[in-house]
């Protein structure tokens, strides 16, 4: 059996930091005694990537997401646990390894705000030692992806933020890393650059086989490139599998809406599961998931006048909000 890309034991990251009262009185306190607290960014996290996975990894702000992907690309050290990317411990912080991954960051740019990105592009060149032909080769296909012949000479402060973000991706990726971490690569970007974003995330994914693990807070994001997802909260991992399963574990029944020619009464539809509104011309109906193809059919075949009938699947969106409230 093939060993995974990514393998996390048991890993951890406490802070330690100083709590501090406004006030002289309490500034001058804190020269002689300092209360020292301490706070669990990450508690005993565990889990293994495939190589070529794509992994949403969820949580609410402040939840240990980007904690724990610094940790991955070796720029934080861990409190205790294992860490392995790519058959390299990443906190060596060894040429080979940095060599292997690229981090893109929704809030930090690498690229030089006062040059143009192609400045940029040719830095990263030398620092990952990527010959001529490798570059020319990468560089061109993913402009052309990404469609940013026109700006890749343009200053980055005069570029849009999506235009920005389609260039950090390509200096990222210049080098062909194997394993790719995103981190809110979409945030604050339009619908229009965000789809473009998206698309791009996934043909590379899909044609490069690269392992990628990618946070986000829209979304729609998780729902068009991920089919298994992390949900870590408060540090701790509390879901680890498919998107399917979280909808069938979480929402077990999808809803129904009918609307009818004339009004029924609620004895003639009773049969058909347990009604959420009921108004004569418009019921709505919440059934098992299972279920659902067996009940349409039998509204449809009987002799009610059904106008059209909606079926409703809970957005992603609410569900995760749901589970991170409970």
């Amino acid at each position: 059996m093939k060993k995974p890309i990514i393998e996390v034991k048991k890993l951890c990251k406490t802070y330690e930091y100083v709590e501090k009262n406004p006030g002289i009185k309490h500034s001058l306190r804190n020269l002689f005694a300092r209360e020292k607290k301490q706070k669990e960014a990450v508690k005993d996290v565990s889990f293994k990537i495939e190589e070529g996975e794509l992994v949403g990894f969820l949580g609410p702000n402040g939840a240990g997401k980007t904690t724990t992907l610094k940790m991955l690309a070796g720029i934080l050290t861990p409190t205790s646990g294992e860490v392995e990317v790519s058959g390299y411990e990443p906190i060596k912080r060894q040429k080979e390894y940095q060599m292997q991954f690229a981090f893109v960051m929704g809030q930090k740019m690498q690229l030089w705000w006062d040059l143009p990105p192609m400045e940029s592009f040719l830095l990263n060149k030398k620092i990952y030692e990527v010959n001529d032909e490798d570059f020319e080769k990468n560089l061109s296909e993913m402009i052309e992806l990404l469609d940013v012949g026109g700006i890749v000479n343009k200053q980055v402060r005069q570029l849009s933020l999506g235009e920005r973000m389609k260039c950090e991706l390509i200096a990222a990726l210049l080098h062909s890393p194997k394993v790719l971490f995103l981190d809110e690569p979409t945030i604050g970007l339009d619908v229009v650059a965000q789809k473009k974003i998206r698309d791009f995330i996934k043909k590379y994914n899909q044609e490069r086989k690269t392992t990628i693990i990618l946070t986000s807070h829209y979304m729609e994001d998780i729902a068009q490139l991920c089919k298994r997802i992390v949900i870590i909260d408060m540090g701790k991992i509390i879901y680890d599998g498919s998107l399917e399963d979280l909808i069938s574990k979480y929402v077990p029944n999808k809803k129904i809406t009918i609307y009818f020619e004339k009004e029924v009464s609620r004895e003639d539809v009773e049969q058909f599961g347990a009604l959420v509104e009921f108004d004569f011309l418009k019921l709505v109906f919440e059934i098992p998931r299972e279920k659902v193809k067996d009940v349409v059919g039998k509204i449809l075949s009987s002799n009610l006048e059904v106008k059209d009938l909606e079926i409703d699947e809970e957005d992603i969106e609410s569900i995760i909000r749901n589970i991170f409230t409970k």
